[in-house]
């Protein structure tokens, strides 16, 4: 074996290898190949003219028919270098020699694709060189060259993130190279959600998806999550269109119940009611139907899908009985189909052995995908914000959210022993939190998030509790469901498939609301200043036409009022449907005012000093808006039913010692409207007793309520390691 042969370029040490090319070349200047070899010695050197003349210096001994084979030579040798390079992630060496071969053979496209993700290891990228170097036209136009598929994907993964009309351009190029469309548009599908959830660019990306869909017009991954996206953003019509092509195109019977769930959803986010009642007619049909055959599903996505097309039921009714009737058989379907599907054991075991059950630092994971400028993260911050850390260790499990989001750092990450980030892979936080050995697991998110649900039914701690985000979900791994004395009857429990676990006072509690400058004046709406403004601000879903017709009743009894409306919706369709019910009641329509949404949170609560009193939704209240509400000292009328989301208000009320305003029919909830509309100084009264209530409310003690969840942990802990 020659000393070249011998040479370890692993060393680094460049300059000794040139060295011993040099006398290599001196010895035997007809070995072409040594050029090549010093030429990269001095280019790892940083000696790139070298480098360039080196090579030539090679090629000139050549004749004109051998240049193109020991050209190749000289590619095979910058490749491997360059590989190995990047594999010591030392990226600027890499960029260097692959930008010398693109010099060599410029239509390389695979090359060319490994420049394009160095450059984004490097920030270098830039739409310029993708046209410099010709690469969306290269690829447009299939060559004998065998494309790296793993290549492309990997490009596709970072520069589908960069809202920009050549990103789709570049994507509508790569479909030549897919051996499977369907798995490809997959793998697009899952990108896009990132895009639009962790980077909020919802429009963007739609416009990914709807590049996927002139491959496959009737893939019903594709049209389940642009329907959605559509409505997000507020393009209600273009949501609703999708959401009747994924209904018209589903065949099975999990897809046309999860069809029944994108039409409702479509519908109420634009505040269009006209046709729910069929669908939900529907949709009961079909699951009845599912529960009763037991169906059976190995397609993972289909099978939590039908689960969350439960979510909208007590948007519609309270019914609390045949609401969770309903979750709880699918929640059992779906738990053992995810576990079939995933290949998981259906008995659990923990080892909980040199864990005493008084005394112990107990390990809390917290599983959200909300923990974010979102209602959870804004009620739950105070949780965090007081937790004893002496006494427990935090950890959090965040799903599909923006590791540099501010928010989060601030009020979670900050707060928590260890905080993960993670895709919407719900095994692979599952074995992590496995991993951690996670004493309990609370779960913030219930049916309002897919994976959450995975994750929870596939029960990677001992102890699994549903906490905040959402009612209950009837998942069997879930062991409690933490509510408060008020927010469900002392009967509930024989509807739940968990155990409920009553803290003693309040459910949550917050530590009061940061609060803007308000925007909003009477003038502005060409309101007197002698009127009575009735308010009301919530999502197009929580806008039921039963309660919006006694709320249009207390407007038409109360003199010289006026009825503000503000919420997300589609303002023709919210003018109109309000309209109609106006006129059907006998309110004259110059007393309603739609508002626009505020730019943010604390100029919306800012702006609720314009209201003199609130109007709460039923069957499905308020929750944040309610305690900002209260918080801001404004009297609410609400409507007390049966189920978890229809009791919201009146817990907080009670909590903050506010009895005037709750009904519990709905004559009552007409009779407190027209009451507190016309007694000025009963409004007075209330406005009192709220801000009183801010200094001696469970409401507002986050501190204690915190004291009282930790509390609830170790009660956990020691009836199980008791049991």
């Amino acid at each position: 074996m020659s000393t070249l042969d011998r040479l370890d370029w692993n060393s680094d040490n460049y300059h000794q290898i040139a060295v011993l090319y040099e006398e290599a070349i001196t010895q035997n200047p007809d070995q072409i190949s040594n050029y090549w070899y010093l030429g990269l010695a001095y280019l790892l050197q940083g000696e790139e003219a070298e480098a360039q003349t080196t090579w030539l210096l090679g090629m000139s001994q050549l004749d004109e028919e051998e240049i193109n084979d020991v050209t190749l030579e000289l590619i095979d040798i910058l490749t491997t270098e360059a590989d190995r390079q990047n594999d010591k992630q030392n990226f600027h060496q890499s960029w260097l020699i692959r930008q010398h071969i693109r010099e060599l053979k410029p239509d390389n496209v695979n090359n060319l694709l490994f420049l394009t993700i160095l450059s984004f290891e490097l920030n270098l990228f830039s739409f310029e060189n993708l046209k410099e170097w010709e690469i969306i036209e290269k690829l447009s136009d299939p060559t004998d060259e065998i494309i790296n598929f793993q290549l492309l994907v990997n490009v596709l993964d970072r520069i589908l993130f960069i809202p920009d009309p050549t990103t789709l351009i570049f994507l509508k190029s790569c479909f030549n190279y897919s051996q499977d469309t369907n798995d490809f548009i997959n793998f697009i599908i899952k990108i896009a959600l990132r895009v639009a959830y962790q980077k909020h660019y919802q429009e963007f990306a739609a416009q990914i998806l709807e590049v996927c869909l002139e491959y496959n017009p009737t893939n019903l991954g594709i049209l389940l999550q642009l329907s959605c996206l559509y409505s997000n953003y507020r393009s209600y019509s273009q949501g609703i269109r999708t959401a009747r092509k994924f209904h018209k195109n589903a065949q099975t019977l999990f897809h046309q119940l999860i069809g029944t769930y994108v039409l409702l959803r479509a519908f109420l986010t634009a505040s269009y009611w006209q046709e729910v009642e069929e669908v939900i007619v529907e949709q009961k049909n079909l699951v009845s139907k599912l529960i009763e055959e037991k169906l059976i599903t190995s397609n993972k996505v289909d099978n939590t899908a039908s689960l969350t097309s439960l979510y909208f039921l007590p948007y519609i009714k309270d019914d609390i009985q045949g609401n969770l009737w309903y979750r709880n058989q699918m929640g059992q379907i779906f738990q053992e189909n995810l576990r079939n599907i995933v290949n998981y054991p259906n008995i659990l075991h923990y080892d909980h052995s040199g864990k005493p059950a008084i005394n112990y630092k107990l390990k809390i994971g917290y599983v959200a995908s909300t923990l974010r400028n979102h209602s959870v993260g804004w009620l739950s911050r105070w949780l965090f914000h007081h937790h004893d850390r002496s006494n427990f260790e935090i950890n959090l499990y965040l799903i599909n959210q923006d590791p540099e989001d501010p928010f989060m750092q601030t009020f979670f990450r900050d707060k928590a022993d260890v905080t993960y980030t993670f895709p919407n892979e719900s095994e692979t936080i599952t074995k992590q939190i496995k991993e951690d050995e996670v004493d309990i697991l609370i779960d913030l998110d219930s049916m309002t998030y897919d994976i959450t649900c995975e994750v929870m039914a596939l029960k990677p701690a001992p102890i699994q509790a549903t906490w905040l985000g959402w009612d209950a979900s009837g998942i069997p791994a879930i062991d409690y469901y933490i509510v408060d004395p008020y927010v469900l009857a002392n009967d509930a429990q024989q509807y739940y498939s968990e155990t409920l676990w009553r803290l003693p006072q309040t459910y949550i509690a917050v530590d009061g609301f940061e609060v803007g400058t308000p925007t909003l004046r009477r003038q502005d709406l060409d309101i007197p200043d002698d009127a009575v403004t009735f308010f009301t601000a919530q999502v197009g879903y929580k806008r039921h036409p039963d309660t919006i017709k006694l709320q249009l009743q207390i407007i038409k009894e109360v003199p010289n009022s006026y009825f503000l409306i503000k919420g997300i919706g589609d303002k023709g369709i919210i003018q109109d449907y309000f309209g109609k019910l106006a006129q059907e009641i006998g309110v004259e329509l110059d007393r309603l005012r739609f508002l626009e949404r505020d730019k943010d949170e604390f100029t919306h609560r800012a702006n609720l000093a314009i209201a003199d009193i609130v109007l709460d939704t039923y069957p499905y209240n308020g929750a944040t808006t309610t305690l900002e509400t209260l918080w801001m000292g404004i009297p609410i009328v609400t409507r007390v039913g049966e189920q978890f989301a229809a009791r919201n208000t009146y817990a907080f009320m009670k909590n903050a010692g506010i009895e005037e305003g709750i009904a519990w029919t709905d004559e009552e909830y007409v009779e407190w409207g027209v009451r507190l509309g016309k007694n000025q100084s009963l409004r007075w009264e209330i406005a009192g007793k709220l801000r009183a209530s801010r200094q001696t409310s469970p409401l507002w003690n986050a501190k204690k309520f915190t004291q009282e969840m930790e509390n609830a942990y170790h009660q956990m802990w020691a009836k199980y390691v008791g049991d």
